[in-house]
């Protein structure tokens, strides 16, 4: 900010205070000094000394606008106390207006003339060393002894009827201490706070900034508290700073791996929050992030589910056996609340194909799938947890039909390994589970056609291995098992074609 100053004195300057940062949506405003100080002005009547139509701003403030008096009387815009006139105009130079004279006498008309007190305008550090660097040069009083003296100020205002509003009211604020009955909504402080931070009001900054960190904001008002923050310093913006940035790199994956276990283990309406969280995920801006999250909780919940099946097949009898069979419930009903959180996180990732991970992990379960074939030849747990072949047999054949798509592009060994480990936990639920309902039927159908679609895609030799393990999967009417009979025949006829 430039002042100049002439007429009785030298030309005197006194700048801004350097904020941290810059901002070029609010302009430096130039404040001139008139060439001289002005004795014997007549008073004028209170209220605002304008020349053109201007009609947002009220008249003179009295105690009971809020605003309080300078001490031994008078108040904002008094012209009978003032020992400072202030003109407040928009600049010429502002791409607001055009240079025809239309325009320019537009902005002559809108030039507001106020009445202020020294002692007041102290509480700003910009009119604080402009009032100085002044009376250095001069007495407060007429060499007679008369009236003080009347200092003369100019103020560019940027063109827009806003921000003269903002100006004004920023400079009825150094009348008051109490600034809640003006700051009362976002944009008000938004509004007052580049101006504040221009004539260095310090307690007003303080009191936009205090308002900006307790309340909420629209996407808007966010855009603009950004603009801003580079203009405060390190103290003023660290609770702005706070809200605005993550105060760690991984925060949003921290964030969505939490929301996935609240929905999944704590909330109680699950499918509810499962439902939500899908969306935040398939809105999420980065894949790799949501791979990574999704990775982290499906290793959680497979690891859990592992753990139990294994205890489960492998019990500990050394114990009471009322105690052994109420660890056993326990530990299949953890394999199938898991399972299920599992299925629906195999689900999330087929959905944004970040399901390799998955796909691999899936595929290297021999120990895993030997577990459920002990359990599932047992009839123990029939009665606890019927519906576990079932959620192992969707998570295998979600996680097949994304590899036998396409959707998931897998190498020959992880291929290989899915059908391979996989398979015999299929045989067992087909063969040990019986009366097979109707969804189970659908289920084990499905998940055949997958297997011997990807069997295809196999080396001659291995393909052959593994169809022999297939042969359950024919019917009493061979009419029944076309997809059985298609995979053989593919096969046989690869065999026999001529090298």
């Amino acid at each position: 900010m430039t002042i100049t100053g002439g007429g009785g004195g030298s030309g005197a300057a006194a700048k801004k205070k350097q904020r941290v940062g810059s901002n070029s949506r609010y302009p430096s405003t130039l404040a001139v000094i008139d060439g001289e100080t002005v004795s014997d002005v007549p008073h004028k009547p209170s209220g605002i000394r304008r020349s053109g139509s201007y009609s947002l701003f009220t008249s003179a403030s009295s105690p009971s606008t809020g605003f309080a008096a300078v001490p031994g009387g008078g108040g904002f815009n008094d012209a009978s106390t003032s020992d400072v006139v202030l003109r407040l105009y928009f600049e010429k130079s502002s791409s607001f207006f055009s240079d025809d004279s239309e325009s320019i006498s537009a902005v002559d008309q809108s030039d507001i003339q106020i009445y202020l007190h020294s002692e007041v305008l102290r509480r700003s550090k910009y009119f604080d060393a402009l009032l100085s660097d002044r009376w250095q040069k001069s007495s407060d009083l007429n060499e007679d002894g008369g009236a003080p003296k009347i200092h003369h100020f100019k103020l560019g205002v940027h063109a827009s009827h806003e921000s003269m509003d903002s100006h004004f009211t920023v400079l009825q604020l150094l009348y008051t201490s109490d600034f809640s009955n003006v700051i009362g909504s976002v944009s008000t402080a938004l509004s007052l706070l580049p101006v504040a931070l221009e004539l260095l009001f310090e307690d007003c900054v303080k009191a936009c900034v205090r308002f900006l960190e307790a309340v909420p904001w629209t996407e808007e008002e966010e855009k603009k508290v950004l603009s801003l923050v580079p203009l405060l310093s390190e103290e003023e913006s660290q609770e702005l700073l706070s809200r605005l940035f993550p105060a760690k790199n991984d925060s949003s994956e921290e964030m969505l791996h939490g929301l996935i276990l609240s929905a999944i283990h704590n909330h109680p309406n699950m499918a509810f929050a499962k439902a939500f969280v899908a969306k935040l995920l398939r809105d999420f801006s980065s894949r790799e992030s949501a791979r990574r999250v999704l990775d982290h909780a499906f290793q959680t919940s497979l690891k859990i589910v592992k753990e139990s099946l294994e205890e489960y097949s492998s019990p500990d009898f050394r114990g009471d056996h009322n105690e052994t069979e109420a660890i056993q419930r326990l530990n299949l009903h953890t394999a199938m609340t898991n399972g299920r959180h599992l299925l629906w996180l195999v689900e999330r990732m087929i959905e944004l194909k970040v399901a390799d991970t998955a796909v691999r992990e899936w595929s290297n379960q021999a120990s895993f799938t030997a577990d459920l074939q002990r359990a599932f030849r047992d009839d123990a747990w029939r009665n606890i947890v019927p519906g576990l072949p079932s959620v192992v047999l969707r998570c295998t054949c979600r996680l097949a039909n994304a590899v036998a798509t396409g959707n998931i592009l897998a190498t020959k060994q992880v291929r290989m390994k899915l059908v391979k480990d996989w398979l015999p936990v299929l045989i067992i639920c087909k063969d040990n589970i019986s009366p097979i309902m109707a969804n189970h039927k659908a289920l084990y159908l499905e998940l055949e056609e997958t297997f011997l679609r990807i069997i295809s895609t196999l080396p001659m030799s291995d393909a052959q291995e593994l169809l022999q393990q297939c042969l359950s999967f024919s019917t009493r009417n061979v009419e029944d098992c076309p997809h059985l009979v298609s995979a053989f025949t593919t096969w046989f006829r690869r065999a026999n074609r001529p090298m």
